[in-house]
């Protein structure tokens, strides 16, 4: 199934994400809250989380998102699972570097919607303070993807200033590309290790 936008988001009456959390929190009818993270918990135009709830998450960061939902994750989302618990992780937590859903990347929107925006980077904090220990692990993993939207280096300056206040530890997984951009999780091997990523010095070439 593809996920083609409906439209820009500034028409959508989106929802906050704290009161998105809220009800992804409470029972559903639909799936295991207690084995998944899914918020907004109803499929739609854009998503903040999806992932398994454990005591020592990995946080994988795309781009975007697709079709995925709990119990239906698309192969990226197996894969980065995959990755996860090779890597002694016992869950992993999807996040994006912008929440609109779009299978194909070339169909996100070209302005960014800065409510959006800041109503992901509320997800991002909350996904980097479920580390109890205080140091959170973040996985780098969007691929050259990055270049496909001038605003997409500015969010990701903007997530490396939140991990940066939360003690986040950033790594990738798999060679990266000439331009030093992570690679996509699709096509790596399972028992993929994952490797420190200085991502200071990768804000700085995103700049240039």
């Amino acid at each position: 199934m593809a996920h083609i936008p409906a439209g820009a988001t500034t028409a959508l009456d989106l929802l906050p994400f704290d009161a998105a959390l809220a009800a992804a929190l409470a029972p559903s009818p639909d799936y295991d809250v207690s084995r998944w993270l899914y918020v907004p918990n109803t499929y739609g135009e854009y998503r903040y989380i999806l992932g398994t709830r454990g005591a020592r998450p990995l946080i994988c960061v795309g781009i975007n998102p697709s079709t995925a939902a709990p119990d239906q994750l698309d192969n990226t989302l197996q894969s980065a699972q995959r990755i996860a618990l090779h890597n002694g992780y016992d869950s992993f937590l999807m996040f994006n570097v912008y929440a609109q859903r779009a299978t194909d990347p070339d169909h996100m929107e070209p302005t960014c919607n800065q409510a959006l925006h800041r109503e992901n980077m509320k997800a991002f904090d909350y996904l980097l303070s479920l580390d109890a220990a205080g140091s959170p692990a973040v996985w780098a993993a969007w691929g050259t993807i990055i270049e496909k939207r001038p605003y997409l280096p500015g969010c990701v300056a903007d997530m490396i200033a939140l991990g940066r206040a939360r003690g986040a530890r950033w790594y990738t997984a798999g060679r990266r590309s000439k331009a030093g951009h992570p690679h996509h999780p699709l096509y790596l091997r399972r028992d993929s290790v994952l490797d420190p990523f200085d991502v200071e010095a990768y804000l700085e070439t995103l700049r240039r």
